[in-house]
């Protein structure tokens, strides 16, 4: 009797451990995303721009910042849109996000991404690249409310 009773307490146990973590997961939500990016460098390149973060039915408006260093030649405007998820406020979108690459641009060309920041928070985007870029760098993007 006495083991059945400590099997019916780990198992009320473990569901309510699971119910929490299953909940806090599910708290997380989602919004969508619309960004304009310029970047132009020689070695070492800068970004900026501005962008609305729309979540339950409300917008926030971006601003954009970013360095780069690597072997970056050259100026671009990029637009993207998309989602960001596993935010449970608009702040959660604000922090830094990383990103290593290489590509290049003549004219224009399609550019998708998915980034994460120290929040947690996922931005996929895809949009559309224009200007003469080249670069193979190291670039970290900052995202904040204005």
């Amino acid at each position: 009797m006495r083991l059945t009773r400590g099997i019916r307490a780990g198992l009320v146990a473990l569901t309510a451990l699971f119910g929490v973590s299953v909940s806090t997961a599910a708290m997380a939500d989602s919004g969508r995303i619309d960004i304009r990016i310029v970047k132009a460098g020689f070695v070492i390149g800068g970004s900026g721009g501005s962008g609305t973060l729309t979540f339950k039915g409300k917008r926030y408006p971006l601003s954009i910042g970013g360095i780069s260093y690597g072997f970056t030649f050259g100026a671009s405007e990029t637009r993207f849109s998309g989602t960001v998820t596993n935010i449970r406020r608009p702040s959660d979108v604000a922090g830094v996000y990383g990103q290593a690459g290489a590509g290049a641009a003549v004219g224009r060309g399609a550019q998708a991404v998915v980034l994460t920041n120290q929040n947690g928070a996922v931005l996929t985007l895809s949009g559309r690249q224009s200007g003469l870029i080249v670069s193979a760098d190291l670039s970290g993007l900052a995202l904040s409310m204005k």
